[in-house]
């Protein structure tokens, strides 16, 4: 048992193992009192004023575990592997910089907005995200949610914001991460390719020297605009022919 978990921790792709690993360990640690959790919230005075510049990550894989939450942190950690795996492998597959900086942008947005919001904790908006850019980019994938119940990939963060409103009363994180996994893909592929406009996102070459591009990945999972289509001269990974959308589960 132990060799098959191990076998299937390191299969998970790197990017998307430091996020699901650091999602795990921390809640834990709180959960145990090994950290305090008001030292892990996101708060503009104490980042700020008190310089306690861990917090932005903190927020991000923080997520109190109790009787009334512990069902939708499991949740959160299911969409956080599956729709994570699916882009990195997907149509960001050989190019991990480009991944890391779609994470990252999302990431800063969501602590710009925790401030002025405020927004504690960004778990929640950050994977919905995650999700929303992966849908957009299968738009027309036929997604399975719970009871059977069968719809295009492009409506599935909507149900995400409805069932977490009927469920849970909740509802207003994870369309802030809508708005930011919108954000991102409007810059970064409909405004180049649909309106002709400019390229505003592009990766910092500094990430390409952590997550150098690798050659010879399966692509799958999603069908990226022409406009993502870099050649390596320009550090993207270019030469892949994304494919088609694969059916995901949703329960």
């Amino acid at each position: 048992m132990s060799s098959d978990f191990g076998d299937w921790y390191r299969g998970i792709p790197q990017l998307t193992r430091y996020w699901f690993t650091g999602s795990v360990v921390v809640p834990l640690l709180a959960k145990f009192g090994l950290l305090n959790p008001m030292y892990l919230i996101l708060n503009f005075e104490w980042v700020v004023y008190r310089f306690q510049i861990w917090r932005p990550l903190s927020a991000l894989l923080y997520y109190p575990i109790m009787p009334q939450t512990g069902f939708h942190y499991l949740i959160n950690l299911y969409f956080l592997y599956n729709y994570s795996v699916r882009l990195e492998t997907g149509v960001f597959d050989g190019r991990p910089a480009d991944y890391a900086f779609m994470l990252i942008f999302n990431w800063l947005c969501l602590v710009i907005i925790g401030f002025i919001a405020p927004l504690m904790l960004l778990m929640d908006p950050m994977i919905l995200s995650v999700l929303y850019v992966w849908c957009q980019l299968n738009r027309d994938t036929i997604v399975q949610f719970w009871f059977g119940t069968q719809f295009k990939a492009m409506y599935l963060p909507w149900v995400l914001v409805a069932f977490n409103m009927i469920i849970r009363g909740a509802g207003l994180s994870e369309l802030i991460g809508i708005v930011v996994g919108h954000l991102y893909f409007f810059l970064m592929f409909k405004y180049p390719q649909d309106f002709g406009g400019r390229q505003f996102l592009s990766t910092p070459q500094i990430l390409y020297k952590y997550f150098p591009n690798r050659r010879g990945g399966v692509s799958g999972f999603g069908m990226a605009p022409s406009s993502r289509r870099r050649d390596d001269n320009n550090g993207g990974g270019g030469g892949h022919r994304w494919g088609q959308g694969n059916a995901l589960g949703g329960n």
